[in-house]
Protein backbone atom coordinates (compact mmCIF):
# COMPACT_ATOMS: atom_id res chain seq x y z
CA UNK A 1 0.00 0.00 0.00
CA UNK A 2 2.88 2.37 0.73
CA UNK A 3 4.12 2.12 -2.87
CA UNK A 4 0.65 2.93 -4.17
CA UNK A 5 0.38 5.96 -1.89
CA UNK A 6 3.79 7.15 -3.11
CA UNK A 7 2.47 6.85 -6.67
CA UNK A 8 -0.62 8.88 -5.76
CA UNK A 9 1.55 11.61 -4.24
CA UNK A 10 3.58 11.74 -7.43
CA UNK A 11 0.51 11.65 -9.69
CA UNK A 12 -1.07 14.67 -8.00
CA UNK A 13 2.09 16.65 -8.77
CA UNK A 14 3.94 16.50 -5.47
CA UNK A 15 7.51 15.45 -4.79
CA UNK A 16 7.22 12.22 -2.79
CA UNK A 17 10.82 12.75 -1.66
CA UNK A 18 10.10 16.12 -0.08
CA UNK A 19 10.97 16.09 3.63
CA UNK A 20 7.39 16.50 4.84
CA UNK A 21 6.18 13.63 2.64
CA UNK A 22 8.88 11.04 3.26
CA UNK A 23 6.92 9.18 5.95
CA UNK A 24 3.46 9.98 4.55
CA UNK A 25 3.04 6.67 2.64
CA UNK A 26 3.67 4.66 5.80
CA UNK A 27 1.41 6.89 7.94
CA UNK A 28 -1.35 6.93 5.31
CA UNK A 29 -1.25 3.14 4.91
CA UNK A 30 -1.50 2.72 8.69
CA UNK A 31 -4.41 5.19 8.82
CA UNK A 32 -6.26 3.38 6.01
CA UNK A 33 -5.84 0.04 7.75
CA UNK A 34 -7.32 1.53 10.92
CA UNK A 35 -10.17 3.26 9.07
CA UNK A 36 -11.11 -0.03 7.38
CA UNK A 37 -10.47 -2.42 10.27
CA UNK A 38 -14.10 -3.55 10.15
CA UNK A 39 -13.14 -5.96 7.38
CA UNK A 40 -10.79 -7.80 9.76
CA UNK A 41 -13.22 -8.10 12.69
CA UNK A 42 -15.85 -10.71 13.45
CA UNK A 43 -19.14 -9.68 15.00
CA UNK A 44 -19.12 -12.58 17.47
CA UNK A 45 -15.69 -11.46 18.74
CA UNK A 46 -17.01 -7.94 19.25
CA UNK A 47 -20.05 -9.19 21.19
CA UNK A 48 -17.83 -11.50 23.26
CA UNK A 49 -20.73 -13.15 25.09
CA UNK A 50 -22.20 -9.90 26.44
CA UNK A 51 -25.81 -11.04 25.89
CA UNK A 52 -27.77 -11.18 29.15
CA UNK A 53 -31.22 -12.23 30.33
CA UNK A 54 -33.81 -9.42 30.17
CA UNK A 55 -36.09 -8.75 33.12
CA UNK A 56 -38.69 -6.95 31.00
CA UNK A 57 -39.44 -5.80 27.49
CA UNK A 58 -39.30 -2.01 27.77
CA UNK A 59 -37.66 -0.01 25.01
CA UNK A 60 -33.91 0.59 25.30
CA UNK A 61 -32.39 3.52 23.37
CA UNK A 62 -28.70 4.27 22.94
CA UNK A 63 -28.36 7.77 21.53
CA UNK A 64 -25.60 9.84 19.94
CA UNK A 65 -23.10 7.07 19.20
CA UNK A 66 -20.48 8.96 17.23
CA UNK A 67 -18.97 7.25 14.21
CA UNK A 68 -16.56 7.94 11.35
CA UNK A 69 -16.58 6.15 8.04
CA UNK A 70 -15.27 6.43 4.48
CA UNK A 71 -17.60 6.94 1.55
CA UNK A 72 -17.13 4.09 -0.90
CA UNK A 73 -17.62 6.42 -3.89
CA UNK A 74 -14.86 8.95 -3.17
CA UNK A 75 -13.05 7.48 -0.15
CA UNK A 76 -13.76 10.71 1.71
CA UNK A 77 -14.97 10.70 5.30
CA UNK A 78 -18.53 10.88 6.48
CA UNK A 79 -19.29 11.14 10.16
CA UNK A 80 -22.14 11.65 12.53
CA UNK A 81 -24.33 10.07 15.17
CA UNK A 82 -26.07 6.73 15.32
CA UNK A 83 -29.14 6.11 17.48
CA UNK A 84 -30.19 2.54 18.22
CA UNK A 85 -33.39 1.43 19.92
CA UNK A 86 -34.75 -2.04 20.60
CA UNK A 87 -37.39 -3.83 22.59
CA UNK A 88 -35.90 -6.87 24.36
CA UNK A 89 -37.36 -10.32 23.86
CA UNK A 90 -35.68 -12.18 26.75
CA UNK A 91 -32.19 -10.79 25.99
CA UNK A 92 -30.28 -7.53 26.34
CA UNK A 93 -26.80 -6.57 25.20
CA UNK A 94 -24.05 -4.78 27.11
CA UNK A 95 -24.41 -1.11 26.21
CA UNK A 96 -20.85 -0.62 24.96
CA UNK A 97 -21.46 -3.33 22.38
CA UNK A 98 -23.80 -1.02 20.44
CA UNK A 99 -20.94 1.43 19.92
CA UNK A 100 -18.68 -1.47 18.92
CA UNK A 101 -21.25 -2.78 16.44
CA UNK A 102 -21.57 0.71 14.96
CA UNK A 103 -17.79 1.02 14.56
CA UNK A 104 -17.52 -2.52 13.18
CA UNK A 105 -19.65 -1.59 10.18
CA UNK A 106 -18.53 2.06 9.93
CA UNK A 107 -14.86 1.07 9.64
CA UNK A 108 -15.28 -0.04 6.03
CA UNK A 109 -15.81 1.63 2.70
CA UNK A 110 -19.47 2.41 3.15
CA UNK A 111 -22.64 4.22 2.19
CA UNK A 112 -24.85 5.55 4.96
CA UNK A 113 -27.90 3.61 3.80
CA UNK A 114 -26.09 0.26 4.03
CA UNK A 115 -24.44 1.18 7.33
CA UNK A 116 -27.86 1.85 8.87
CA UNK A 117 -29.24 -1.47 7.62
CA UNK A 118 -26.19 -3.49 8.69
CA UNK A 119 -26.41 -2.18 12.26
CA UNK A 120 -30.15 -2.95 12.45
CA UNK A 121 -29.62 -6.43 10.98
CA UNK A 122 -26.80 -7.17 13.45
CA UNK A 123 -28.88 -6.17 16.49
CA UNK A 124 -31.80 -8.21 15.13
CA UNK A 125 -29.57 -11.25 14.59
CA UNK A 126 -27.84 -11.05 17.98
CA UNK A 127 -30.85 -10.38 20.21
CA UNK A 128 -33.93 -11.43 18.24
CA UNK A 129 -35.78 -8.50 19.86
CA UNK A 130 -39.41 -7.57 19.36
CA UNK A 131 -38.21 -4.62 17.32
CA UNK A 132 -35.16 -2.60 16.31
CA UNK A 133 -34.80 0.97 15.13
CA UNK A 134 -31.59 2.57 13.86
CA UNK A 135 -31.31 6.19 12.79
CA UNK A 136 -28.11 7.75 11.49
CA UNK A 137 -27.48 11.48 11.00
CA UNK A 138 -24.29 12.21 9.07
CA UNK A 139 -22.29 14.86 7.27
CA UNK A 140 -20.50 13.76 4.10
CA UNK A 141 -17.25 15.41 3.05
CA UNK A 142 -17.90 14.27 -0.53
CA UNK A 143 -20.79 16.78 -0.52
CA UNK A 144 -19.01 19.38 1.59
CA UNK A 145 -15.52 19.55 0.06
CA UNK A 146 -16.18 18.73 -3.60
CA UNK A 147 -19.06 18.52 -6.03
CA UNK A 148 -21.97 20.65 -4.77
CA UNK A 149 -19.95 21.96 -1.78
CA UNK A 150 -22.83 22.24 0.67
CA UNK A 151 -21.19 22.51 4.08
CA UNK A 152 -24.37 22.59 6.14
CA UNK A 153 -26.11 19.58 4.64
CA UNK A 154 -26.56 16.29 6.44
CA UNK A 155 -28.30 13.04 5.68
CA UNK A 156 -30.68 11.06 7.88
CA UNK A 157 -31.38 7.36 7.35
CA UNK A 158 -33.64 4.95 9.23
CA UNK A 159 -33.84 1.19 9.37
CA UNK A 160 -36.75 -0.36 11.23
CA UNK A 161 -37.50 -3.97 12.17
CA UNK A 162 -40.36 -5.72 13.96
CA UNK A 163 -42.70 -3.52 16.01
CA UNK A 164 -40.66 -0.42 15.14
CA UNK A 165 -41.88 -0.92 11.59
CA UNK A 166 -45.38 -2.33 12.19
CA UNK A 167 -46.55 -0.22 15.15
CA UNK A 168 -46.70 3.53 14.56
CA UNK A 169 -46.83 4.28 18.32
CA UNK A 170 -43.60 2.33 18.96
CA UNK A 171 -41.90 3.99 15.99
CA UNK A 172 -43.01 7.45 17.17
CA UNK A 173 -41.80 6.79 20.72
CA UNK A 174 -38.35 5.81 19.36
CA UNK A 175 -38.18 8.88 17.10
CA UNK A 176 -39.25 11.14 19.99
CA UNK A 177 -36.62 9.67 22.31
CA UNK A 178 -33.74 10.20 19.87
CA UNK A 179 -34.57 13.88 19.33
Amino acid sequence: MEDLITQIITQIGEDSQREGLLKTPKRAAKALKFLTKGYDEKLEDIINGAVFHAEDNEMVVIRDIEFYSLCEHHMLPFYGKCHIGYIPNKSILGLSKFARITDHFARRLQVQERLTTQIADAVQEILQPLGVGVTIEASHLCMMMRGVQKQNSFTITNSLRGVFKSDVRTRNEFLRLIR
